[in-house]
């Protein structure tokens, strides 16, 4: 039961942490607009969720993998575009 309430408040924390980039993310592919983004925020952003997914496969923790997944690839897209649009 421990177990259960565990993975699901992993899951949920999972699902809200990633789900908050979607918004910014479809913002800058739709607008372009990078302008004020910070890329060493991003930047170091991305290393820290490269990290967490590391992490998580190593411990075989499915949450902490599924989110850092999603995320990388949400925050990765909005680092690129940041490169890109300057």
């Amino acid at each position: 039961m421990e177990t259960t309430f565990v993975s699901i408040l992993g899951f949920a924390a999972a699902f809200c942490t990633t789900v908050s980039f979607i918004p910014q993310a479809l913002r800058v592919i739709k607008t372009k607009h990078t302008k004020d983004l910070s890329l060493a925020m991003y930047s170091m952003f991305n290393i820290g969720i490269l990290m967490w997914l590391i992490y998580g496969v190593l411990i075989d923790a499915w949450p902490v993998i599924i989110a850092n997944v999603i995320t990388l690839g949400l925050t990765l897209i909005i680092l690129v575009l940041k490169i890109k649009y300057k």
